[in-house]
């Protein structure tokens, strides 16, 4: 299936080295444009199944795609023409799901195009420092940034990956992360470079309908993220059969200890892997599952084959237990963003070797003595509150020690005499309790500049199409109250 993509994308004019937008949710349809789009020699572009028409059209135009792959259902043959009309690079739309016949002038239906071209194989015409993918960062504020992975990037990290998560032909992976996303994509090519299984699930939005599949499918592996672990910490989940899983992995943000605690409880067999990573590297940390009990809040070493190390702001790099910027080096550091040479001279600077290319991930940690590394911020998130820097991740871990809290955020907001406010916005699992009790709390437990001047309850956060909490658009609110129910 994935040659006769490639095939056609060819005989339609695409080139190698061209842009092809996959605009899909989680489908036989989506892998198959991925894999095909590479054997044409292009780069694929993945976006979100939930992009709007404003948004696509400047990803589209800002990375000049050749083609799009798209949802029929989610796209009227309106806007898909409005779409060719205002990206003049497109050669070719292909709409899946939708029988044979094209949905728009100029497009082409998956299944035609399936009947049409041959299945032989392309000649192989990219190499490793050919872009093998652009993948659109999530833009908290103002428009995303694509960041430029090469094969060669995508390979190593495939190979790291695999080595610590001990992947083998025998795993069953279920994926409910998006392909957009740099952590669901790379489940595709972890889990095909071991020829596994892969369980391809749309989205979370019925968990326990997923937690089934995972005793239907007989799952190894569970890839997730912090909200999706607090929606199943909410469930009973008793009459389903975890057993067959044999890892899970969490990345994207850090679970609190507590978090970490049940869900040991609910994969009884499963080994935990906390993660830490960035678009831009693919994967950087991880935390062998045999140092959790001892190093709870930990995100661990640097993957197989890398280096990171901990820097000032004026590049020296810092000892055990001092706070400064993450520096990562290694193979698996993208190329850059797409046409924004400014952002990435800001990002990825000149390493100490000739040609080399390391990645600043704007990201504060710490080390121990042991050399394991613990997020603290994100250097943007600090919170400069009566001349102290405060990190939200500190307040944080001593929210979730109350009781029945799911979520916990942190952030500060402008104020005339402390500088920054120290703010708290809670989801709670049962009725939320007095705010008296929960700064009573954090008193006991923290400096006093620490504590949050308020603390708001909310019923759910705002988030990112890749789940990261807009912590901006929270702060904003605690400005417009009516805005936080």
């Amino acid at each position: 299936m994935a040659n006769r993509v490639a095939n056609a994308l060819r005989a339609q004019g695409v080139q190698s080295g061209d842009r092809v937008a996959i605009h899909l949710a989680n489908s036989v349809e989506a892998v198959v444009a991925i894999f095909g789009v590479l054997k044409a020699g292009a780069t694929f572009v993945p976006i979100n199944p939930t992009t709007k028409h404003e948004k696509l059209a400047f990803i589209l135009n800002h990375c000049g795609a050749a083609g799009l792959f798209c949802t029929a259902g989610a796209q009227s043959a309106a806007n898909l023409t409005a779409i060719r009309a205002e990206v003049p690079s497109l050669k070719m739309l292909i709409c899946c799901g939708n029988g044979n016949g094209p949905l728009c002038d100029g497009s082409s239906g998956f299944a035609t195009l399936q009947e049409q071209h041959s299945a032989e194989q392309p000649p192989r015409v990219s190499t490793d420092r050919d872009l093998a993918c652009i993948i659109y960062t999530s833009g908290t504020t103002g428009h995303p940034k694509g960041v430029m992975c090469d094969h060669g990037n995508v390979l190593f990290a495939v190979q790291s990956i695999t080595e610590y998560l001990h992947n083998q032909e025998s795993d069953i992976v279920l994926n409910v992360l998006p392909l957009s996303f740099g952590y669901g994509l790379f489940q595709v090519f972890l889990t095909c470079s071991v020829g596994g299984t892969l369980v391809l699930e749309k989205s979370f939005a019925y968990p326990l309908a997923v937690m089934q599949r995972i005793a239907e499918e007989h799952v190894t592996g569970f890839p997730a993220v912090p909200t999706l672990f607090a929606l199943l910490l909410q469930m009973d989940l008793s009459t389903c059969n975890l057993n067959s899983v044999r890892y899970i992995t969490n990345a994207a943000a850090a679970l609190p200890a507590a978090r970490i605690k049940h869900l040991r409880e609910l994969f009884p067999n499963a080994r935990l892997y906390s993660m830490y990573g960035l678009t831009e590297t693919i994967r950087a940390l991880y935390l062998p599952p045999e140092q959790l009990d001892h190093h709870p809040n930990s995100v661990g070493i640097a993957i197989p084959g890398t280096e990171v190390w901990i820097e000032d702001e004026f590049g020296n790099r810092l000892g055990p237990g001092e706070v400064g910027e993450l520096v990562v080096r290694g193979p698996h550091v993208a190329r850059g963003y797409w046409n924004d040479d400014s952002a990435t001279a800001k990002r990825f600077r000149p390493g100490s070797r000739p040609g080399e290319r390391i990645c600043y991930t704007g990201d504060l940690f710490r080390t121990n003595g042991d050399g394991l590394h613990y997020f603290v911020a994100r250097k943007d998130d600090v919170i400069k509150s009566r001349g102290e820097k405060v990190s939200p991740r500190e307040i944080e871990d001593i929210l979730y020690t109350l009781d029945s809290v799911v979520e916990a955020v942190v952030f500060g907001v402008p104020d005339p005499v402390l500088g920054q406010a120290v703010e708290a916005v809670l989801v709670m699992k049962d009725a939320p309790p007095p705010k008296a009790r929960v700064l009573a709390h954090c008193r006991a437990h923290l400096d006093e500049y620490m504590v949050p001047r308020d603390v708001h309850f909310r019923c759910n956060l705002p988030r990112t199409h890749s789940g990261k909490i807009k912590r901006t658009e929270l702060a904003a609110c605690v400005a417009s109250p009516e805005l936080l129910t």
